[in-house]
């Protein structure tokens, strides 16, 4: 019976990371494509180790293009979008399971259920209303719209129902108002669930292109995802220097997770969030 567990369970360990190297095999052959000549990316039959590295490949994106400026611009609109974000989220799903008040889980429910609502459903209302209050083709207007966000809130609430109540309620007992225990004990305690609501949070505004598109119109104001698509359009055949970009672009993202990793699991697990 052991050996049969045992050999069920190296047979999974194959199967795992089998599935891991295919899963790799996109980015590996974006990575080496950008150390190739363009003539090179789409040779046959494939080369997966070119014969001769290129990593001026690199440079030349940044010669071409305001990439500083356009990084600038990302790395501005995510960290704000993703502290507001974290604060707001935190803030609700706290008076959504710590504090009792009348209506509370109607309105949570209201709330949540405009997670179901396609973005393009409210798409143009939400540009008129930017527009006319003024905050079209600023960075100001992005970060607003994406301030609050539902699943944010319904990811740290999952999370927060599992802190027992006694520990507030010893806390309320001790003279701590509702900020002081926040703080103090249910924020601390929540880190799993910020780490994990920092990722999908960061990924999303980092990648995002539609809405950048829509409401930047000046150069100087673009994201790195529309500086790669302006690159595409003044170099449509240079795909070596495409990859190069697109390198540059996945680096932040991949130090993110990197970073929140270990806090990832424990947090979707105890949130119950499920792929």
């Amino acid at each position: 019976m052991k050996e049969k567990k045992k050999i069920t369970r190296i047979v999974l360990y194959i199967l795992l990371i089998a599935l891991a190297v295919t899963m790799l095999v996109p980015f590996y052959w974006m990575v080496i494509s950008s150390l190739k000549l363009n003539k090179d990316v789409f040779s046959i039959p494939m080369r997966w180790w070119p014969q001769t590295m290129h990593p001026e490949n690199y440079q030349v994106i940044w010669e071409k293009l305001p990439l500083v400026t356009f990084f600038k611009n990302t790395v501005k609109l995510t960290v704000i979008t993703t502290v507001i974000q974290l604060c707001t989220s935190c803030f609700a799903a706290y008076g959504f399971t710590k504090c009792k008040f009348a209506g509370r889980d109607i309105i949570f429910l209201m709330y949540v259920t405009t997670i179901a609502v396609p973005w393009q459903v409210y798409m143009v209302p939400q540009f008129i209303l930017v527009s006319k209050m003024g905050l079209n083709d600023t960075h100001l207007g992005l970060i607003l719209m994406q301030a609050f966000s539902a699943f944010g809130v319904f990811l740290i609430r999952q999370f927060y129902i599992s802190i027992p109540d006694e520990l507030c309620e010893a806390a309320r007992i001790d003279g701590l108002n509702e900020l002081g225990i926040f703080r103090r004990i249910v924020f601390p305690l929540g880190k799993p669930a910020m780490a994990t609501l920092t990722i999908f949070t960061f990924t999303n505004v980092w990648n995002d292109f539609m809405g950048p598109l829509i409401y930047l119109k000046t150069k100087e104001l673009k994201t790195v995802q529309l500086g790669i698509r302006m690159f595409i359009s003044q170099y449509g055949a240079d795909y070596a220097w495409i990859m190069a970009a697109s390198v540059c672009s996945l680096i932040p993202i991949v130090i993110v997770f990197l970073s929140c990793q270990r806090f990832f699991v424990e947090g979707v697990a105890a949130s119950g969030i499920k792929g």
